[in-house]
């Protein structure tokens, strides 16, 4: 009888530690946050991110949605400390840098914008709006040539790409 009830108590431990089937996965999570995303809802997109990374802390692309997120809410530290935690997660994540430059450029740091634009580059060397972005950080910082160059790679690469042909033109 001591055996059978050690045995049975060892079971109900055991299921009390396992979680119940029908509970949510991080990714079950990360995809209700992209759907809350699409519709507007970024802070309940935020929240579904957050469970995603508490249940998987390196799921790189919860932290990346997670940083859209809240650059859209204006929180662009934020998000920039999301971006980071998925490059160190995926270090050949090109949106992650992509958006990190994107996002050090709404803060004004044009340089940095370049330096994470140059790493989406390599990592991705088609991205039209990549060479766009990084074209305007270029204007920015006085580089006319440079940034035509890019902008002109960016029409190359699509050559519909009407905003590159307009910021081609101011630059």
């Amino acid at each position: 009888f001591n055996v059978m009830k050690k045995i049975v108590l060892t079971l109900i431990l055991l299921f009390s530690l396992v979680p119940p089937i029908y509970s949510q996965t991080a990714k079950s999570y990360n995809v209700k946050g992209l759907e809350k995303f699409a519709q507007g809802d970024y802070k309940g997109a935020i929240q579904d991110y957050n469970r995603a990374t508490e249940l998987n802390p390196k799921y790189a692309e919860a932290y990346y949605n997670r940083g859209l997120a809240k650059a859209w809410l204006g929180d662009y530290k934020g998000a920039i400390q999301d971006y980071n935690r998925a490059i160190e997660i995926d270090p050949n994540f090109a949106m992650a840098y992509y958006f990190r430059g994107v996002t050090k450029g709404e803060l004004g740091d044009f340089g940095g914008e370049i330096q994470d634009l140059n790493k989406a580059i390599e990592l991705k060397p088609n991205n039209p709006q990549a060479y766009n972005n990084r074209a305007a950080a270029k204007f920015q910082l006085k580089d006319s040539r440079g940034a035509i160059q890019d902008f002109n790679r960016a029409i190359e690469l699509n050559p519909k790409y009407a905003e590159a042909y307009n910021n081609r033109g101011v630059a």
